[in-house]
């Protein structure tokens, strides 16, 4: 028997940019599509890029909650910086967002994000917990 496939749409996210869903579970696993630090109105956060993962986390912790999920269910994480240096930047806020919970991590500088002012762009891969 083939696992369900379901797609979410975030109450919280901005419209997707492009023909995808914020989210879609296959069996137990959540795949997470890139998360940007622009709130539900598209407005991008003003700021460095520690200010930046600070909103991505926020939503990606919205993503996490209409799974039924948590941060501790996080496998791996994909970033994408465009000037790897932020990565100093950004590790604080990471570390207290995910707290005791270490996932997988990938790290990729990008010579551009998708939409102007972009910093940085996170992508997951979620175990969801048995129903």
């Amino acid at each position: 028997m083939r696992a369900a496939r379901q797609e979410y749409r975030v109450a919280g996210l901005p419209a997707p940019i492009s023909h995808y869903a914020d989210a879609v579970r296959f069996g137990d696993l959540l795949f997470v599509s890139g998360l940007t630090a622009h709130d539900a109105e598209g407005r991008l956060v003003d700021g460095d890029a520690a200010q930046q993962t600070r909103r991505v986390l926020e939503n990606l912790r919205l993503v996490l909650t209409e799974a039924g999920a948590t941060v501790a269910d996080v496998l791996k994480v994909t970033v994408y910086l465009t000037d790897i240096s932020d990565r100093a930047l950004i590790n604080p806020v990471r570390e207290e967002f995910f707290g005791e919970y270490r996932p997988a991590s990938t790290l990729v500088e990008v010579s551009a994000l998708a939409l102007a002012g972009m910093r940085v762009e996170i992508e997951a891969v979620v175990g969801l917990p048995s129903a």
